[in-house]
């Protein structure tokens, strides 16, 4: 049976085969040794180490370039050994370290011993502006080198940033793919760096910076070292990424520790608020004073508090303010700060520094009643006690009204009770003397009617002062005067004593005139003629002064006992001259008048109307022909001049 030839390819020679397939043991432990061995000639080695075997010399050629290649790969794993461990321990830092600067630097001082390089630093991308700056450097030696700013675009940094790929050159300089930037090149020629080569640093799609390491001599960058760069930076990403969370988070938790201390300020403010509503609403329930809301608010708000009525007179305070001086007007600043407040209805800052710090105005409608000034070395105040303030304001006003309208009340009955007593029938006396008795006035005990005369805008203050004369005084408007019923008999004595007490609250002139004492059946006689009394003293031009009836009764004796039997009085003896006047329209009375003032001297009058005396004497022999040729004896004169003064008199009434 033909058997099969089996065909094989050529085999290639064994350079072992023959005697040195077997080795001995120590020769196979000196190569194994040749291996691990570092920084030793490999080829010398090997030949010494097989000097004693049988080898050929191909033999020996093949294991020393094993032994090479062997020695190589080994230390291309310890390297890599060394970067992975050095990359682990920054792996490590960035989530034991907080100090980000810090942990930049370490993580630039790794690279830049493993690449070993002679500058390493991160650029991170300001995304404001689009630009690249020095955020961390290793290994650079001119200032300026740190306060570079790359544009976009610019240089090799700008490009990785742009491209979002790493990128190198051997010659920077040289290098025609880069758009060249004069500051950027000055800051690289600077640091005498000629090589470089850049990744980004990516933190998912976007790009926060570049890493990038540089030589100060040519050097092409292998795919190894561009790899190692790559790590670290997606290393400096993660660092950047956490500086950048980190702030954030510090922001964050400094916003919500302040908007926490914001609430909690604000709690407590609405709380005091809150607080001090329920206490100025007890105070107006029970019926509260402008002394009781300061101490109140000067309490809750833990300042001074001063309140001030629409002339500025301080009328309350808290316990800690200090009284004002008493007629000491208010300063500009302060009047002009109500006036603020007045028109706007909240608190108004007073500029300056001054004190009070701020006021608020107390207003009912449109009327001014008066002022809240709460003082302090500044003004401070939280919006909620400043609507606190104002708050206090209105239950002021509150409260102001209140009393008004109680005041207002009692004068309306006390102000009836004067119109009663003055005109009692005797049907009603048992039921006007319970009135009066509620008010604690005794009609039997009232002696001395007095008439008081104000302008018409102190009217109302003069009417309340009146009530506190005196004990058992009585005080109203009756037909339209304002009239006192006093228990003092001496009359001077009583309008002495109402007008000293209305000085206290009125402004501007006080005509006060009683009229006699008696029993209490003819006070209303008595104050017709203290009435009437006071008109004569206002023709008269006596406004301001305190008398009595009695120091005026010739007068009122020719007055009689109405404005009537004056005037019959007038016509029967100066009806002549003033008919003549009319009807020539002449001015014989005026020269009547100056005569009787003159002491019935022609030259004085002359002198006092600014007159000839010859005009004079000329005007005075025509009244003669009108009043008779006796007119000028002693009882004519008297009774002419009488008339005359009671005429100028009865015009002005």
């Amino acid at each position: 049976m033909p058997t099969t030839r089996q065909l094989s390819a050529p085999r290639t020679p064994d350079p072992f085969a023959g005697p040195v397939d077997r080795l001995s043991v120590p020769a196979v432990l000196g190569l194994l040794r040749a291996v691990v061995a570092e920084g030793e000639d490999a080829q010398g080695g090997v030949a010494g180490l097989l000097a004693g075997e049988a080898a050929c010399p191909a033999a020996v050629t093949a294991l020393e370039e094993q032994v090479l290649r062997s020695r190589s790969a080994l230390a291309r794993l310890r390297r890599r050994d060394h970067e992975l461990s050095t990359l682990f321990s920054s792996a490590r830092e960035l989530v034991e370290l907080q100090d980000v600067d810090v942990l930049l630097r370490r993580l630039l001082q790794r690279a830049h011993d493993l690449i070993g390089t002679d500058i390493t630093y991160v650029a991170e991308l300001d995304e404001s502006m689009g630009e690249l700056y020095i955020r961390a450097a290793l290994g650079s030696v001119t200032p300026g080198f740190h306060e570079v700013r790359v544009p976009p675009g610019k240089g090799l940094a700008a490009k990785v940033a742009l491209t979002r790929s790493a990128h190198w050159c051997a010659h920077y300089v040289d290098d025609t793919g880069l758009d060249h930037d004069e500051g950027v090149d000055a800051a690289i020629a600077g640091e005498g760096i000629v090589s470089m080569a850049g990744v980004p640093m990516l933190m998912g799609e976007r790009t926060v910076g570049v890493l990038v390491a540089a030589n100060r001599t040519p050097k092409t960058f292998t795919t190894e070292e561009i790899a190692l760069l790559a790590a670290f930076a997606d290393h400096a990403a993660v660092v950047l990424r956490n500086a950048r969370l980190l702030e954030r988070a510090r922001t964050s938790a400094a916003e919500a520790e302040e908007a926490c201390a914001k609430l909690t300020g604000h709690t407590a403010a609405m709380e005091r608020a809150a607080a001090l509503h329920t206490e100025l609403t007890a105070a107006v329930l029970r019926g509260g004073t402008a002394e009781e809301v300061a101490n109140i608010l000067g309490v809750a708000l833990h300042r001074p508090v001063t309140i001030v009525d629409r002339d500025g007179a301080q009328i309350a305070k808290s316990a800690a303010a200090v009284a004002a001086p008493v007629g000491e007007p208010l300063p500009p600043a302060t009047a002009a700060a109500i006036d603020g407040s007045r028109r706007s209805g909240r608190v108004v800052e007073v500029p300056g520094g001054s004190r009070p710090a701020a006021v608020v105005a107390v207003m009912a409608g449109e009327t001014l009643l008066g002022a809240v000034l709460v003082e302090g070395p500044h003004f401070a105040l939280e919006p909620v006690d400043q609507r606190s303030v104002e708050r206090a304001a209105q239950i002021l006003a509150l409260l102001t009204l209140r009393q008004q309208a109680v005041a207002d009340a009692e004068e309306r009955v006390r102000g009836d009770l004067v119109s009663d007593v003055l005109g009692a029938d005797c049907v009603y006396r048992r039921e006007l003397l319970l009135r009066a008795r509620s008010r604690g006035v005794r009609i039997d005990g009232l002696r001395t009617p007095v008439v008081v005369v104000v302008d018409p805008d102190e009217r109302r203050a003069a009417l309340r002062a009146a009530n506190d004369v005196a004990p058992g005084a009585l005080a109203g408007e009756h037909i339209g005067t304002l009239t006192v019923l006093l228990p003092t008999e001496p009359p001077l004595e009583a309008a002495r004593a109402v007008r000293d007490r209305l000085r206290q609250a009125v402004n501007g002139p006080i005509l006060v005139v009683a009229g006699p004492a008696g029993v209490p059946d003819g006070l209303q006689e008595r104050f017709d003629l203290a009435r009437r009394c006071s008109r004569l003293l206002i023709a008269l031009g006596r406004t301001d002064l305190a008398a009595c009836t009695d120091g005026f009764a010739p007068y009122l004796a020719m007055f009689g006992t109405g404005r009537e039997d004056l005037g019959a009085y007038i016509r029967h003896t100066l009806g002549a001259v003033i008919d003549w006047d009319s009807e020539r329209n002449t001015d014989l009375l005026a020269t009547l008048v100056g005569f009787v003032d003159a002491n019935a001297s022609p030259t004085r009058t002359a002198r006092s109307l600014g007159l000839h005396t010859n005009t004079v004497l000329q005007r005075l022999e025509r009244i003669t022909t009108l009043l008779g040729p006796t007119w000028r004896e002693p009882e004519p004169l008297f009774r002419v001049s009488v008339a005359v003064r009671m005429h100028r008199l009865a015009s002005s009434l």
